[in-house]
């Protein structure tokens, strides 16, 4: 796990990295959401459930609404952009780090996004279970030095009933292979830049190319060479967004293309733009 990658001083409790905003509670003052401008590279995992209301979230350049009942969640390193629209009389937010991750008892594969779904829908009989422990989290975070133990066995139970309803697909079994497509994301994640073959990832997987290529077409859509090559798009992009003064040759070697010429040609091949052009629509 990565270190401690929380805001300063955006924690609301001595122990650990985490913070819950509800109508309530725990806002940041207006001079502190003004540094980050109209959007923001998280450093950390976000979440928003809706009550009641709606809310339009932007994340890496794709708007995704959200209504009643429903939950949002941004992984680190995504640029989020500030919401469109209210979020109606209740919600609840939630943010912390990895380290704070770290510390819980179990892994949460749903925090890997392997179905590509940033937005989960909780039925009537579960809404009200995640709106306790949202409560709770939020009744536990008004009081600074409450025992971070309390703080993470609720948030470990929040997490757990996120990653059940993630995996809920028309309640059928979890899809055939998904534990090997995880492994894949996850490594693709670990070594992006150093751009692993497919046989080198095949091998730590303990698959064959082949099993591979079928395991990643099934559940992304694309073969694993699609797929790397779209997250490393994905990359740039962000990298752009966050550093626009990053030339195009920093760039490509910063993603571990040798061709600076050859990562342009790519670029415009999946986005359809130039880099040049997404510098230009950035600063409109």
């Amino acid at each position: 796990m990565r270190s401690n990658t929380f805001p300063e001083n955006l924690s609301q409790n001595k122990g650990v990295s985490i913070r819950i905003v509800s109508p309530e509670f725990g806002h940041v003052s207006p001079e502190s959401t003004a540094q980050y401008g109209p959007s923001q590279r998280l450093p950390y995992y976000f979440f928003l459930f809706l009550l009641e209301g709606n809310s339009q979230e932007v994340i890496d350049g794709e708007t995704i609404r959200v209504g009643k009942n429903e939950l949002f969640f941004a992984l680190p390193h995504q640029i989020r952009q500030l919401a469109r629209s209210d979020h109606g009389a209740d919600y609840y937010k939630l943010g912390f780090d990895d380290e704070c991750l770290s510390r819980l008892p179990r892994k949460f594969p749903f925090l890997l996004n392997p179905l590509n779904r940033q937005k989960i829908s909780f039925p009537p009989d579960a809404a009200p279970r995640l709106c306790t422990t949202f409560k709770t989290l939020n009744d536990l975070l008004r009081t600074a030095d409450t025992n971070p133990e309390l703080i993470l066995a609720y948030l470990n139970s929040l997490l757990t009933e996120i990653n059940a309803a993630y995996f809920v697909i028309d309640k059928k079994p979890t899809p055939e292979g998904l534990d090997k497509f995880l492994g894949f994301k996850l490594f693709v994640e670990d070594n992006l830049t150093e751009q692993p073959a497919i046989t080198e990832i095949a091998e730590k997987l303990a698959v064959s190319t082949d099993c591979l290529y079928r395991i990643v077409k099934k559940h992304s859509g694309v073969s694993p060479k699609e797929f790397i090559t779209d997250r490393l798009i994905i990359e740039a992009r962000r990298r752009i967004y966050h550093n626009q003064k990053t030339s195009v040759k920093e760039l490509a070697f910063e993603l571990g293309f040798n061709d600076p010429g050859y990562f342009s040609r790519l670029f415009k091949k999946v986005t359809g733009k130039t880099i040049a052009g997404f510098y230009q629509d950035l600063s409109l």
